[in-house]
């Protein structure tokens, strides 16, 4: 039985806390929040206790964590659960710093705990699909990558001004999936250029921030990918991409209640894409803390690592500095 504490218990805290409590061989033990009434609600309603962080990293039988709590708070609890022995899920990003991150990356090795950073489209079942035909080489050399990925609608106003930015918050889960897709080989970008604007709402440009964005990336090897985002998309949350290759392309479309076409004298209609990650990613959130289990059992390693979590941070860095400076940077 492995015993774990959930840092954090409001949106995603309450998914993967839900998620570990199902998990047979796996015990949620505590709870932690800063606001005590939504740690207890969360504990009581799964059968756990709420705690402080200096009792979770104390007690010997906690095996791990899981830090679902603000990306502020992310690298300095992954440093202290790592200086605990705790082995560590933590959700993207590590830190909004790079040098942060990279300093945390090397604690974490030094301890020799395990880490796993929460990038769950690596975990969504057609996603994955697509890399299990990319890596039985059904469609040659990976060559071309195309994502587009669209929330329904921006955050609020104060999450955006402690966000990082659209690329730190919302595109590090793309340039990921670059990284995973157009990259298994090894390859890495070389060069980066990114352009934004605000189209949704001036209230986006008060924070600081940009509700759309192109990026444009070409790796060592020539490879291409671009990327194209939006805070707004009044269909749903749309979330597709095309890997183009030397004998062929996978196409990964969106996610949809259900498949059923109505075909009738006014048209066809489809339904829309499901509404939010939230729906559009759950199996996908189910499956990597099943992985992390299942990783801590067998010695196998992650297929996301606190590494993967600096490389996508540095992406982030690189396309905040081109849409700011207009030009492209190099690595």
């Amino acid at each position: 039985m492995k015993n774990v504490a959930v840092f954090g218990a409001g949106r995603i805290g309450r998914i993967h806390a839900s998620n570990l409590a199902a998990l047979p061989g796996v015990r949620l033990q505590y709870v932690c929040d800063a606001v005590p009434s939504a740690a207890a609600e969360l504990a009581q309603q799964l059968g756990a206790q709420v705690a402080e962080l200096d009792q979770v990293f104390a007690d010997p039988g906690v095996d791990a964590v899981a830090i679902c709590s603000p990306t502020s708070t992310h690298s300095d609890l992954i440093a202290r659960a790592a200086a605990a022995g705790k082995h560590i899920f933590c959700e993207k990003p590590v830190d909004l710093s790079v040098p942060r991150a990279e300093a945390v990356a090397r604690a974490v090795a030094e301890v020799g705990v395990a880490c796993m950073i929460g990038f769950q489209r690596r975990f969504d079942p057609t996603f994955n699909e697509a890399r299990r035909r990319l890596d039985a080489g059904e469609i040659g050399r990976p060559e071309m990558l195309v994502i587009t990925s669209r929330d329904p609608g921006a955050p609020p106003v104060d999450y955006l001004k402690a966000s990082g930015g659209i690329f730190r918050d919302m595109l590090i889960h793309d340039l990921d999936v670059f990284r995973w897709m157009l990259c298994a080989d090894g390859d890495e970008a070389a060069w980066l250029s990114a352009t934004a604007s605000v189209l949704t709402d001036p209230a986006v440009a008060e924070a600081g921030d940009w509700d759309s964005t192109a990026v444009t990336i070409k790796t060592r090897l020539g490879r291409l990918c671009q990327i194209n985002t939006s805070r707004r998309a009044a269909y749903g949350y749309d979330q597709r991409f095309e890997l183009l290759g030397s004998d062929g392309m996978l196409q990964c479309g969106n996610q949809t209640p259900s498949q059923v076409l109505q075909w009738d004298a006014r048209g066809v209609r489809a339904d829309k894409p499901e509404p939010f990650f939230l729906q559009r990613y759950a199996a996908a959130y189910r499956l990597e803390i099943e992985h992390f289990f299942d990783c801590l059992q067998s010695g196998q390693p992650f297929k996301t690592t606190v590494e993967d979590g600096v490389k996508a941070q540095q992406l982030a860095d690189a396309a905040t500095l081109s849409a700011q400076s207009g030009q492209p940077v190099q690595f």
